[in-house]
């Protein structure tokens, strides 16, 4: 037996491979699944479009004749008021959550937690392949927007921050279902958290401005984040650089964000010691 293999063994550690290789690594994997579930995809990318369509057969001509003035004057353009909704529903809620759940439950998740894996860069790293999907499911409702004649007040520059705009928003919104996900490793749990889209998105001046609400519906609306959202991204759409609704946008999405990043860290983090 030579010398070196006479020689007891010492405790070997890990290295860091860094937050940023961390969040390359994990993005990239989630990001390579993302091929295996095309079929849900569809139903997001039709679900906004269908919606689009009716909304507009059915008001366009109600909403364009009635001049409610402030965010809508009367020669408004009623399509491109929906564009900004379409958008929303077709990034809401997409995200890799579902197969968070399959790490967990196939204790890839629990391995993963044993290396020295930065703690935030593995929910982080899925959140990589939701930045992609929000940008890849925006396109075709923004190139539908320029089919049917849209007009974008802002330019190029209006549509990336536009596309920037939406695709903070669906990261900060995913803390939910990731937090779900995290919490419980259940998918159907995972799947209800579309529920909480209803009354985040619903509660908004979706169809009509929000100087036409009247009672309970408009102080709701004028106290949702999502209200302000809506109104920053018509804006670079119909109006141009209005500072303020876009700023405002902003700070909606920084609202539902000091709620959801959180819930999602400390569901991690309860998982990670739980396992």
């Amino acid at each position: 037996m030579s010398a070196a293999a006479a020689r007891p063994m010492t405790n070997v550690t890990a290295k860091r491979a860094g937050f940023f290789r961390d969040v390359g690594s994990l993005g990239g994997r989630a990001l390579r699944s993302i091929p295996r579930d095309m079929e849900t995809l569809f139903p997001a990318l039709i679900i906004p479009v269908f919606f689009f369509a009716i909304n507009v057969g059915m008001m366009q001509d109600l909403i364009e004749r009635s001049p409610f003035g402030g965010e809508m004057p009367g020669n408004v353009d009623y399509k491109a008021f929906q564009i900004p909704v379409a958008v929303l529903f077709a990034v809401t809620g997409l995200s890799r959550a579902n197969v968070m759940v399959i790490d967990i439950q196939s204790g890839y998740f629990d391995r993963l937690a044993l290396t020295p894996m930065n703690r935030v860069a593995m929910l982080l790293g899925f959140m990589v392949a939701d930045m992609a999907l929000a940008v890849a499911m925006s396109i075709p409702v923004l190139i539908l927007a320029f089919v049917i004649g849209v007009d974008f007040a802002t330019g190029i520059l209006g549509i990336a921050a536009l596309l920037a705009l939406t695709v903070v928003w669906a990261i900060v919104y995913n803390g939910f279902p990731y937090a779900i996900a995290l919490k419980t490793g259940n998918p159907a749990a995972v799947n209800t958290s579309f529920i909480i889209f209803f009354p985040v998105v619903f509660l908004t001046p979706l169809f009509v401005p929000q100087e036409a609400m009247t009672g309970w519906m408009a102080t709701i609306v004028q106290y949702n984040p999502v209200t302000y959202l809506l109104r920053g991204m018509r804006a670079l759409i119909s109006e141009g650089w209005a500072l303020d609704d876009i700023l405002a946008a902003a700070a909606g999405i920084g609202v539902v964000g000091l709620i959801t990043i959180p819930l999602a860290t400390l569901a991690l983090l309860s998982r990670i010691r739980r396992g």
